[in-house]
C-alpha cells in the first residue's frame, strides 16, 4: 500500500488487504465485517459496553481487517430511529429538486471527511475503515417508497431519471474527494437493486439510468487506483457484466439464499472480481448451530479464497439476532482456517 493512503492501519493489515485486492494470497484471508451485535460487545467489554471504545475493542479482539460502516446499534442503550413517513410524495417535489441551489461542496466534503477520520482513528490500527457512497438510487426510492418510485418509472420517467442523474453527479463529489485525498484503497458503493432471485427493477431501466451512474462514481476512484466494491442485497447476477464494465472491481455481500453462487462467481469472474462475504446471515448465523456455522465458514473459505480476491464475511452483517456462540464460531473459524500457506 502506498504510504500516502490515509488509513492509519498496521503494515500487516495493509499488506493483507492489498494482496486480496490484487488477487494474491497474503498471510491470511482478510475478514470484512460490520458488527451490530450487542452480545459480542458485552463479551469483550462487559464493564463498558456503551462506549465506542468498547465497540472498537470488539473489532480488535475479533481480528476484523475491514469495516465498511460502524453500526451503533451494537452499543447498549442505543436506539435506532423509528420508521419515518416518506418525505417525497408528489412529482412537484421531484421537479423542485432539479432547481435547488447547489450545496457548498467544500463544507459537505469537510463534514464527510471529519466523520471518516473519526471512525478511522477509532478502529486503527487493527481495522481499516472504508469510505462509502451511493449513486442516489437507493436513497430516492426510500424517500418516495418503492411502490411510488416504480409507478413513476412508468408515469414520469424523464423527470425521475433527471433527478437520479442529478443525484449521481452530486454524489460523485464525495468519490472525487476520496480519490483526490487518497483516503483509502477501497470504496464501498452501496445501492440495493435486487431481492431474492431477481432484480428490483427492470434490466432496461437499470442499464439506462443506474449503470451510467455507477460509471460516474467509479471513474475518479479507478483513476486514483481505488478499488470499488459494489454492495447490493439480493441476486444481481443478471446485471453483473454491466456493473463490471462500468468499473466495479468487487461485490458484497453475495447472499447465498438470494441466488448468488460464490463457486460460480469464483469460476467465472475470480480473476478480476473481488468477492466479499457470502456466509449466510439471514438464516444460518441467527438460527443454525455453532457447528453448522463453522462448516459453512470453512466451505466458503475453501471455495472463494484460493488465489486471493476474497474477503470473508457475512452475507449482510453480524446482527443482533445472531447468538453469541454462533458469532464466535464464525470468527474463530475465520482465524483458524483463513490462513494461507502451510
Amino acid at each position: 500500500m502506498s504510504a500516502d493512503w490515509k488509513t492509519n492501519v498496521s503494515p500487516d493489515v495493509e499488506a493483507r488487504v492489498l494482496a486480496a485486492l490484487s488477487h494474491r494470497e497474503g498471510d491470511r484471508v482478510p475478514v470484512w465485517e460490520c458488527i451490530g451485535n450487542p452480545a459480542l460487545v458485552r463479551h469483550f467489554a462487559p464493564e463498558g459496553n456503551d462506549t465506542l471504545e468498547s465497540l472498537a475493542r470488539t473489532y480488535r479482539e475479533l481480528r476484523v481487517d475491514v469495516c465498511p460502516w460502524v453500526d451503533l446499534s451494537a452499543l447498549q442503550g442505543h436506539e435506532e430511529p423509528g420508521k419515518k413517513d416518506f418525505p417525497i410524495t408528489g412529482l412537484d417535489q421531484l421537479e423542485a429538486e432539479l432547481s435547488e441551489e447547489e450545496p457548498n461542496w467544500d463544507d459537505l466534503a469537510g463534514q464527510l471527511k471529519e466523520e471518516y477520520f473519526a471512525y478511522r482513528d477509532l478502529l486503527a490500527p487493527r481495522t481499516m475503515f472504508v469510505p462509502t457512497g451511493s449513486t442516489g438510487l437507493n436513497a430516492l426510492y426510500m424517500e418516495t417508497g418503492l411502490q411510488r418510485f416504480c409507478e413513476w418509472t412508468a408515469d414520469a420517467p424523464e423527470l425521475l431519471e433527471a433527478v437520479l442523474r442529478k443525484r449521481a453527479r452530486d454524489n460523485r463529489r464525495w468519490a472525487e474527494t476520496v480519490a483526490r485525498e487518497r483516503l483509502c484503497p477501497l470504496f464501498l458503493l452501496a445501492d440495493d437493486i435486487a431481492c431474492k432471485g431477481r432484480l428490483l427493477f427492470s434490466p432496461r431501466f437499470l442499464r439506462r439510468v443506474f449503470v451510467p451512474a455507477v460509471r460516474t462514481m467509479c471513474e475518479p476512484l479507478t483513476d486514483a487506483g481505488i478499488s470499488v466494491i459494489f454492495h447490493s442485497d439480493g441476486d444481481i447476477t443478471e446485471l453483473l457484466p454491466d456493473l463490471i464494465d462500468a468499473g466495479i472491481e468487487g461485490i458484497h455481500p453475495i447472499e447465498p439464499l438470494a441466488g448468488m453462487n460464490i463457486a460460480e462467481l469464483k469460476r467465472e469472474h475470480g480473476d478480476r472480481l473481488v468477492l466479499v462475504g457470502n456466509v449466510d446471515s439471514s438464516q444460518l448465523l441467527p438460527n443454525g448451530t455453532p457447528e453448522e456455522v463453522r462448516r459453512a465458514t470453512r466451505e466458503c473459505l475453501q471455495i472463494a479464497s484460493p488465489g486471493g480476491g476474497h474477503f470473508i464475511g457475512a452475507s449482510g452483517q453480524i446482527g443482533p439476532r445472531v447468538p453469541l456462540e454462533n458469532a464466535l464460531a464464525f470468527f474463530e473459524e475465520c482465524d483458524e482456517y483463513g490462513r494461507y500457506g502451510p
